[in-house]
């Protein structure tokens, strides 16, 4: 092991899991190879139907393999926290990978800002469907800085989710305070949690890409959603804390309707590409209701006429 990692905390590192066989052992393996002395990975299998199960089980006998019907990405992401035994918790999804230094680079900024509790990361896009990247790949994201949201970042994430999961760093602490994933939200229980645990703890982010955001065709993020989660995601920030963070900045207010009014017609342009006129028409009257002028809902709501 090298030298600075074993002065790093341990860390029980979550890792969800459906249907990842072509992809988990890639992932895992970028885990291991920076993980602190004493640390665990958590492997929770969904209710896979390939063998990715099996593949933990034979090529990472140290791996914590923990068998689960389908119940969702927010409950397997749960059952890892309620099984970690470490202090400081990660996550990352079967199909992402980690670069050196991630988590090293995390426990630097939290520990240069005392009272910090969490930590997360710039990140790339990936769009490929193969299993590990490559090398000229990673080589060139060497030296990329990429700053972002930093803090006491609530304000911030009322307009954007701009924490992404498989970079997130986080003590139990802070799930013992604002609670877990919201398993009634199929998209959206991540940007929920962030939300929570932003009044509670500064969120410093580490500016250079330090992890790997797979997208292919399986991805849930490219499927049309049911419902508009983001939206309801915000609004139920807003009703909760309003516009003002725990240091006293508040978000424009503006913006935020903005983003409201944007998330319901996004939502009914997806609903008329299905052909459902009328819960278009309903999506945006929501926008009405949060911005009377927002332009995109009248173009929506004009095209929704048409034959």
């Amino acid at each position: 092991m090298q030298p600075l990692l074993a002065q790093l905390p341990a860390v029980s590192v979550v890792v969800p899991c459906f249907n990842a066989e072509r992809y988990i052992a890639v992932t895992l393996s970028a885990i291991q190879a920076q993980l602190p002395a004493g640390s665990e990975i958590i492997v929770i299998d969904d209710g896979s139907t390939d063998s990715s199960a099996a593949r933990v089980r034979a090529e990472f006998t140290d791996v914590r393999l923990i068998t689960r019907p389908n119940a969702g990405v927010a409950a397997a992401r749960n059952a890892g926290i309620a099984a970690a035994t470490r202090d400081w918790i990660a996550f990352c999804d079967a199909d992402d990978v980690w670069l050196p230094g991630k988590l090293a680079a995390q426990f630097a900024a939290v520990a240069a800002n005392p009272g910090c509790r969490m930590s997360y990361t710039a990140w790339q896009v990936w769009f490929s469907s193969e299993p590990e990247p490559a090398t000229a790949e990673v080589a060139a994201l060497a030296g990329v800085e990429r700053p972002g949201a930093s803090g006491w970042i609530y304000p911030e994430l009322l307009l954007d989710c701009v924490v992404w999961t498989s970079t997130v760093l986080a003590q139990r602490s802070v799930f013992d305070e604002v609670g877990v994933f919201d398993t009634g939200l199929r998209i959206g229980e991540d940007y929920d949690l962030w939300l929570r645990a932003s009044r509670v703890t500064r969120i410093e982010r580490v500016p250079r890409p330090l992890a790997l955001y797979r997208q292919h065709p399986a991805s849930i993020t490219r499927s049309a959603p049911r419902d508009n989660y983001r939206g309801r995601v915000v609004q139920k920030a807003l009703d909760t804390w309003g516009l003002t963070g725990p240091d006293g900045r508040s978000a424009d207010a503006a913006a935020v309707r903005a983003v409201l009014a944007g998330s319901w017609s996004e939502f009914a342009y997806t609903q008329l590409g299905a052909g459902q006129r009328s819960a278009a028409r309903r999506s945006i009257g929501q926008a009405f209701a949060v911005d009377p002028l927002h332009l995109a809902g009248w173009k929506l709501w004009l095209r929704s006429l048409l034959p």
